[in-house]
């Protein structure tokens, strides 16, 4: 077995095909945090796939409507005597651009079993509501009078 693993570590196309892999990502693991995102009645809310990720190394930033992810899975030990390494390492940023109808000054971030919860209320200004029609005294009575 151990013949087989080195053929495979200096084997260089798989080498290079791993590296675009991490870079680029592919259709079945992309390269930056994978996200699903809803509106869940009065609330909008955003998920993010981290897992193995320290709590500790997760930051979150709000600039406007900008909302920028970052989270670091540290560099495997070196001493180690790897088969497979293919889980991504290092940093990771990613942004959402949110309309002018959240409030940013109130998100919930939520972290557990490797995912990221971000819960982002709808602004009350963007809220539906309702408007009342004053009518004027000349209105009142023709109304009365019909």
């Amino acid at each position: 077995m151990e013949v087989a693993t080195m053929l495979m570590r200096t084997d260089p196309f798989r080498d290079l095909d791993r590296f675009t892999q991490q870079v680029f990502g592919t259709a079945a693991r992309p390269a930056v945090m994978p996200m699903d995102a809803w509106r869940e009645g009065e609330e909008f809310v955003a998920e993010f796939d981290l897992p193995g990720i320290d709590p500790d190394s997760l930051d979150l930033d709000v600039e406007r409507n900008v909302v920028t992810v970052r989270a670091e899975r540290a560099q495997l030990d070196q001493g180690r005597s790897m088969i497979a390494s293919e889980r991504p390492r290092g940093v990771f940023s990613r942004q959402l651009f949110l309309g002018e109808g959240l409030d940013t000054e109130r998100i919930r971030a939520d972290y557990r079993h490797g995912v990221l919860r971000l819960t982002i209320p709808v602004a009350e200004k963007a809220k539906p509501r309702k408007i009342e029609i004053i009518r004027g005294e000349n209105d009142a009575k023709a109304l009365a009078g019909s």
